[in-house]
């Protein structure tokens, strides 16, 4: 059937009104993420905003046609379940789950919501996934290498501290990972005649003891466990470490940003840049189970040169060119 000119126009003039209106419609309705973490707020401010700048490239703004609800368990684990089926309730159409913990805690209230992690722990090991190239659930996101690199960490301590023969390793004994760190870096441990004195801290009043019991117990270094509330008090940890004249390897060049001594571990800004690229596949319709676990590939050795100095610490020259960057 042929449909002349003016008809047309008065087809489409009839219609047009109504597009609109649709259009009105579709964009009144933003996707909801619920952004999950077990420490405080503000305390990764700079890796949020790259999580947001990943999703402004893939077209979602927050305020404009994207809603975050963000959720902080402030350093209580035991809280974290709660926060997460407040997500649920408030129909998150992802939930963004900061480190294990945070995983473990969606996934127990949810099986149908998808759900983007990062987490320094074995992503099978801990139940979050059936498998890294298969996820087969409704969780998918980061496999960062933190908790297995304990020994690595403890071999460049050493190098910076060859004499010391006691070391301290603090872990916090609401995160999972405390028990797996401690096997590892114990046994790495007594094949280089180390002794390792664990110190467990789950708030910040537990963390000022911990490093007395280290001071009084003569420990002559310091490995910090990988957990997100150590994160969030990362200027607290740099603080009495200098106090002490404790040498001290982290896991994240925030520490040393922050006035620590010297770290070794993960791009959390890489592992971020990819919790913002999945979000958005999800958010376009991608399914979590098709979606493989991640790597991050990129580890980072960041020295603090200036807290060297103030600890009495001379750097070797070896480990200055290897680093990815010096503070001055």
């Amino acid at each position: 059937m042929k449909i002349r000119r003016r008809d047309f126009i008065t087809l489409l003039g009839g219609a047009a009104p109504a597009w609109p209106l649709a259009a009105q419609a579709q964009q009144s309705v933003k996707p909801v993420i619920g952004y999950l973490v077990p420490g405080l707020s503000g305390q990764n401010a700079h890796l949020l905003a790259v999580f947001r700048q990943i999703l402004a490239e893939a077209g979602y703004v927050e305020g404009r046609n994207l809603t975050i609800e963000y959720r902080f368990a402030e350093g209580e684990y035991d809280r974290l379940q709660g926060l997460a089926a407040e997500l649920v309730q408030r129909q998150a159409g992802v939930i963004i789950a900061v480190t294990t913990p945070a995983a473990l805690a969606a996934k127990a209230v949810t099986a149908t919501i998808p759900i983007v992690f990062n987490t320094p722990d074995d992503p099978v090991g801990v139940g979050l996934v059936a498998s890294m190239a298969r996820p087969d659930g409704n969780a998918t996101g980061v496999h960062q290498f933190n908790t297995a690199l304990g020994a690595k960490q403890l071999g460049i301590l050493r190098q910076l501290v060859p004499s010391a023969a006691r070391v301290g390793l603090l872990v916090n004994p609401n995160n999972n990972n405390a028990e797996v760190m401690t096997s590892e870096v114990t046994e790495a441990a007594s094949t280089i005649g180390v002794e390792i004195k664990v110190v467990r801290a789950s708030d910040r009043s537990e963390i000022e003891a911990a490093f007395a019991t280290l001071v009084r117990n003569r420990g002559d270094a310091l490995v910090v466990g990988a957990d997100p509330f150590f994160f969030s008090r990362r200027l607290q940890l740099a603080t009495l470490a200098t106090r002490h004249a404790i040498p001290v390897m982290y896991n994240a060049r925030e520490f040393p940003e922050a006035g620590g001594l010297m770290s070794y571990g993960a791009s959390l800004t890489e592992v971020w840049r990819y919790l913002g690229v999945y979000t958005a596949r999800i958010l376009k319709g991608a399914k979590p189970a098709d979606l493989p676990v991640m790597q991050s590939t990129k580890l980072e050795l960041v020295i603090n040169h200036e807290t060297a100095r103030i600890v009495g610490l001379a750097v070797p020259d070896m480990l200055l060119a290897i680093a990815d960057e010096v503070i001055e």
